[in-house]
């Protein structure tokens, strides 16, 4: 689209402006006062220039406001969908796994599969026999299905946190089946945003604070949305939104060098990540 020709030049001014979405407009207009005659016109009737120039913001802020409010509305209905997929998926593996569990566990085997098992019994009927002494071979027990029990890989995984992530060290995560919410404290109430260094790249996480060692620096177990994932700063906090490209599974980890978690015991009723109104999203290239 022609909008995201200067996308770049936005972003980088959106990264060093203070106050948010309010400070950037604030910016814009001060350039449209100083640079231009938006507010005064070409001739001398003053009023009839502001009047103008006021109809003119109200029509652009209608007109993107229109287009913001249906990408929502659509992204919204796609997330329901996805979501009413994923547990028609889940009812269905269930009604199988339920199915399995009341089928007889019975054996077939062809004439010429009898004919040997008889003929094993005769020639060696204690190794064949039961320990009841019966006549039958004793057949080989099936082992339940170990999907649900944990194994020794299991024991050395973390259990997911209540958002499905982890709490580690310097930062904690939490996710859904769609986004990914990275939060870390710097614990510095009068951070400002051009204190820190984020880079949100498709593969990769970079965290740091200006001139110091990175808190993040390392590659996503799978591809994100750069696009639509941004950074907000507040009250020394910095919180991290990532978009999945897949999003039909969870995360073992947020990055490759952390320890994982044990996805078996993610728990889907407990995925919304935190709602809360930002002032200005910093998209990072």
């Amino acid at each position: 689209m022609a909008d995201e020709r200067f996308d770049g030049q936005f972003l980088h001014m959106a990264q060093y402006t203070d106050g948010g979405v309010r400070g950037l407009v604030d910016v814009f207009f001060s350039f449209l006062r100083r640079k231009t005659d938006f507010y005064t016109g070409s001739d001398e009737d003053l009023n009839e220039s502001r009047k103008i120039a006021k109809e003119l913001v109200d029509e652009r802020f209608q007109h993107h406001a229109k287009i913001a409010f249906a990408e929502a509305d659509s992204k919204k209905k796609e997330k329901a969908q996805q979501q009413k997929k994923l547990e028609e998926q889940r009812a269905r593996e269930r009604k199988r796994i339920e199915e399995e569990a009341k089928a007889p566990r019975i054996v077939e085997v062809t004439d010429e599969q009898a004919e040997k098992i008889e003929k094993q019994n005769s020639e060696a009927p204690n190794d064949a026999a039961g320990g009841d002494g019966s006549k039958f071979p004793k057949l080989k027990e099936d082992k339940p299905n170990c999907d649900e029990e944990e194994d020794e890989e299991d024991k050395n995984l973390l259990k997911p946190n209540s958002g499905n992530g982890a709490d580690l060290e310097n930062y904690q995560w939490t996710q859904t089946l769609q986004e990914v919410e990275v939060r870390v404290p710097f614990r510095l109430p009068k951070l400002k945003s051009r204190d820190v260094n984020v880079k949100i790249q498709k593969k990769r996480l970079y965290v740091a604070l200006k001139k110091q060692e990175p808190v993040i620096d390392d590659e996503f177990p799978f591809e994100i949305k750069q696009e639509d994932s941004f950074w907000t700063l507040n009250n020394g906090t910095l919180t991290i939104n990532i978009e999945k490209v897949n999003q039909m599974e969870w995360w073992s980890h947020l990055v490759t060098s952390d320890q994982k978690i044990n996805c078996k015991k993610v728990s889907p009723e407990n995925s919304k990540l935190s709602e809360h109104f930002v002032k200005m999203p910093r998209k990072m290239p």
